[in-house]
C-alpha cells in the first residue's frame, strides 16, 4: 500500500514539478523572455484560471450533496491557517515579502489538485467541489487583500480610504473570484451547457495548469532565490506538515471519514498552488519567494502526502 500510494503521489506531483523545470529551461535557451512570461501570466490569471474554476464548479451537483458542516469546517480551518501564516510572516524583516509569505503558506492547490486527487481514489466525488466552495473564495479574497496591502508598488502617499477602495475593487473584479461565482450560480440554477460552450471552456481550463507552471518556471531567478531558502523551508513545513498535524486530528474527532477526509487532506497538505505566483505578480510583487515556495512544496508534497495517506489508511479512516 505504501509503494502504491507513493507511486500515486509521484504521478500527481512530479509532472507538475517537471513543467516548472521545462519553463525554466525554455527561458534559459531564450525561447521565452521576461516580457513574454509576464504576458502569459496575465493571460492565465485573467482567462484560463477562471475558466478552470468555472469548468469544475458549474458541473457539480451542489443541491443533492450539500453538507453545511463540512463546508463550515473547511472555512474555519482556512481562516485559522491564514492566522498561523500571518504570525509566521511577522518573523521576516522584509516587509515587502510578507504578503507573499502569507499567501504561499496557507493557499493550497485545492482547485487544481483537489478534484483530481479525490476522483483518483474514489472514482467520482463531489466532496472536493464542496471543499473548493468552502476554501477557494476565501483563498482569493484574503490573497487579494493581503497582496494589495503589502504590495511594494502601491502608492505610499494614498490614504487608508483610497487603499481600502482599491482593495475592494481588486476583490470585486478579480477574475478568479468571478469564475467561482459564475460557476456556482450556473450549477445552482441548473443552466444547461451546450456542447460548444462545454468544449470551449474545457479547452481553456485544461490550458491553465501547464501554462501557469511554465510561466512560473520561466520566472524563477535562482540568483535572487539563494537567500530565500530558510523562509521557503518554513513555508513548506507549515504547508505540508504543521497544518495537517493540527487540523487532521480535529477532522477525525468531528467524524469526517473517507472522501471528506481526503478532501480535507488536500486542502491542508497539498503544495502551494501555482496561481499564487500569478496573483502575486499581477498585484505588484516580485514573486521570487512564491515561485521558490511552489517549487519546494511541490517537490516535497509527493512524500508528505504519501505519508499522511499511509497514516490515515493504516488507522482505517479512509
Amino acid at each position: 500500500m505504501f509503494l502504491k500510494n507513493l507511486i500515486f503521489s509521484l504521478n500527481a506531483t512530479v509532472p507538475v514539478f517537471l513543467m516548472m523545470v521545462f519553463g525554466w529551461f525554455v527561458h534559459r535557451v531564450k525561447l521565452l523572455d521576461d516580457h513574454s512570461t509576464a504576458q502569459i501570466n496575465k493571460f492565465v490569471f485573467r482567462t484560463l484560471l477562471p475558466a478552470l474554476l468555472f469548468m469544475d464548479l458549474s458541473t457539480a451537483d451542489f443541491r443533492s450533496v450539500w453538507n453545511g458542516g463540512f463546508v463550515l469546517f473547511c472555512m474555519c480551518v482556512t481562516l485559522l491557517s491564514v492566522g498561523i501564516a500571518v504570525l509566521y510572516s511577522l518573523m521576516t524583516k522584509e516587509k515587502s515579502e510578507r504578503g507573499e509569505i502569507i499567501q504561499a503558506s496557507y493557499r493550497s492547490s485545492a482547485a487544481i489538485l483537489g478534484i483530481a486527487f479525490v476522483n483518483n481514489i474514489y472514482g467520482h466525488s463531489t466532496m472536493a467541489a464542496l471543499m473548493i466552495v468552502g476554501t477557494v473564495p476565501l483563498y482569493n479574497i484574503i490573497a487579494v487583500t493581503t497582496l494589495a496591502v503589502t504590495s511594494p508598488d502601491k502608492d505610499k502617499s494614498r490614504g487608508k480610504k483610497a487603499l481600502a477602495l482599491n482593495t475592494l475593487k481588486s476583490i470585486a473584479t478579480n477574475p478568479i473570484i468571478l469564475g467561482i461565482i459564475v460557476g456556482i450560480a450556473w450549477s445552482l440554477l441548473k443552466i444547461p451547457q451546450p456542447v460548444i460552450l462545454s468544449k470551449s471552456v474545457t479547452y481553456l481550463g485544461n490550458m491553465a495548469t501547464p501554462l501557469s507552471l511554465i510561466a512560473l518556471g520561466a520566472s524563477v531567478k535562482f540568483g535572487e532565490a539563494k537567500g530565500k531558502l530558510p523562509v521557503t523551508a518554513g513555508i513548506a513545513f507549515i504547508k505540508l506538515v504543521l497544518f495537517c498535524s493540527i487540523f487532521l486530528p480535529v477532522a477525525v474527532k468531528l467524524g469526517f471519514r473517507g472522501e471528506k477526509l481526503i478532501a480535507i487532506l488536500v486542502m491542508l497538505g497539498s503544495a502551494t498552488t501555482g496561481s499564487c505566483f500569478v496573483m502575486a505578480k499581477n498585484l505588484g510583487h516580485k514573486g521570487t519567494v512564491t515561485a521558490f515556495a511552489v517549487m519546494l512544496t511541490t517537490l516535497c508534497s509527493a512524500f508528505t502526502l504519501t505519508g499522511w495517506l499511509f497514516i490515515l489508511k493504516t488507522l482505517n479512516y479512509i
